[in-house]
């Protein structure tokens, strides 16, 4: 399970050296693949290959008639990249993704249970102001939730 939040920094050929601690569960399964796709908050998702597959299979299910589910499509599988960690534990993401996440220097790797979420410091720290505004309504099914 990943979680935890941890601040990072970006070289500048734009690798990331992922924690040791999660380095190998990360690369479970065969051939210890990463991908590394769009999420549409302008963040990245970072899964164990093997955790991905499962949501790429049902995300391959949507009707590419429907303009909303196909957009989905477009965001999640067309910018997703098979990674590996190199011999220093280090990820490059793509210049593209490097874009449409906003991630220059210093990146946020958060953990979300199967998969990392990864922000700019800016967008994360956007999202951390948004949340005294945001948890004063509960969505629908955690209005008896406790912590």
């Amino acid at each position: 399970m990943f979680q935890g939040a941890t601040g990072l920094n970006l070289d500048a050929k734009g690798r990331l050296a992922v924690p040791t601690r999660h380095r190998e569960p990360l690369q479970e399964g065969p051939g210890g693949k990463l991908v590394l796709t769009a999420h549409p908050h302008k963040c990245l998702l970072l899964y164990p290959a093997l955790a991905w597959e499962p949501i790429r299979a049902r995300i391959m299910t949507f009707s590419s008639f429907d303009p909303q589910l196909s957009l989905w499509k477009r965001l999640l599988v067309g910018f997703a990249e098979e990674l590996e960690l190199d011999g220093a534990g280090r990820l490059l993401i793509s210049p593209v993704l490097r874009k449409f996440a906003g991630l220059e220097k210093q990146v946020m790797l958060v953990g979300q249970g199967s998969h990392f979420e990864m922000w700019s410091q800016e967008a994360w720290d956007q999202q951390i102001e948004g949340i005294e505004t945001e948890t004063e309504k509960l969505p629908p099914g955690m209005e008896n939730f406790a912590l």
